[in-house]
């Protein structure tokens, strides 16, 4: 019997196919210098301060819940910045979310924060693209071995961008942290079927401590967080919920 392809699946393999057109319409070394003269933000302080840190995410649709708003990245990014977000993301993936690499510029250029593109990177030339204008890069570790893992994350590291390592299970973790991953995601919605448990972060914290460690999916409250922030989570990265209440941004970032 055929396995059917997940999202996450259909989602990678679209992404390599957007990879194979940037390789072929760029100059990889010329795109390689402009990703490291560009002056990145520090991503990785700006999780690592007092309290709980958010990152405040742009996205316009996602495949689990489909169409969320029309929203201007410009500024929705200086909303965030004004409501305490100590971060931003921006999804870039056309299809299911709806963003471009515009959205990642128009935010970025509007405020001061660290602003990380959120993509299905499957490509050396996409964390290339990632370095000409943003300051983090997403890996999911669901998409590689782990030597190939390694690689990506020291590319990005040559780059100057912080490598945002996600995970969802125990072996993820593993592969992330043999693979030298330092801020680590755990992603509370498993992307094979879209259902969210923020027990993910509790179990996974402790085998996790050490790294910068991000909660990720699921936070709707100010309960939620400080339950994650009480698992050991340093920041709550925060989509749907805060586009659809950006208020949401500031009560998660007072949590002590």
């Amino acid at each position: 019997m055929t396995t059917r392809p997940t999202v996450l699946d259909e989602l990678a393999a679209a992404a390599l196919v957007r990879a194979q057109e940037l390789r072929s319409s760029v100059d990889l070394d010329n795109l390689y210098q402009e990703a490291l003269l560009f002056d990145k933000r520090d991503f990785t302080g700006a999780l690592n301060k007092p309290g709980l840190s958010v990152i405040a995410e742009i996205k316009r649709a996602s495949p689990s819940v489909g169409f969320i708003s029309d929203a201007d990245p410009a500024e929705w990014a200086a909303r965030y910045e004004a409501e305490g977000a100590s971060c931003l993301s921006v999804l870039t993936e056309p299809e299911r979310f709806k963003g471009s690499l515009r959205d990642l510029d128009a935010a970025r250029g509007r405020v001061a924060l660290p602003v990380i593109r959120k993509d299905f990177t499957v490509d050396e030339a996409q964390i290339l693209e990632a370095g000409t204008r943003a300051d983090a890069v997403l890996l999911i570790a669901a998409l590689f071995e782990s030597s190939t893992l390694a690689r990506y994350i020291s590319l990005a590291v040559e780059l100057g961008l912080t490598p945002l390592v996600e995970v969802h299970d125990e072996a993820e973790a593993d592969v992330a942290l043999e693979s030298g991953a330092r801020v680590i995601g755990v992603n509370n919605r498993d992307l094979r079927d879209f259902t969210v448990d923020l027990a993910t972060t509790e179990r996974l914290a402790p085998k996790l401590a050490g790294a910068t460690l991000v909660a990720e999916s699921g936070v709707k409250t100010p309960e939620d967080g400080r339950r994650l922030r009480d698992a050991g989570a340093d920041a709550v990265l925060v989509g749907e919920a805060a586009m659809r209440d950006p208020a949401l941004v500031e009560k998660l970032s007072v949590i002590p």
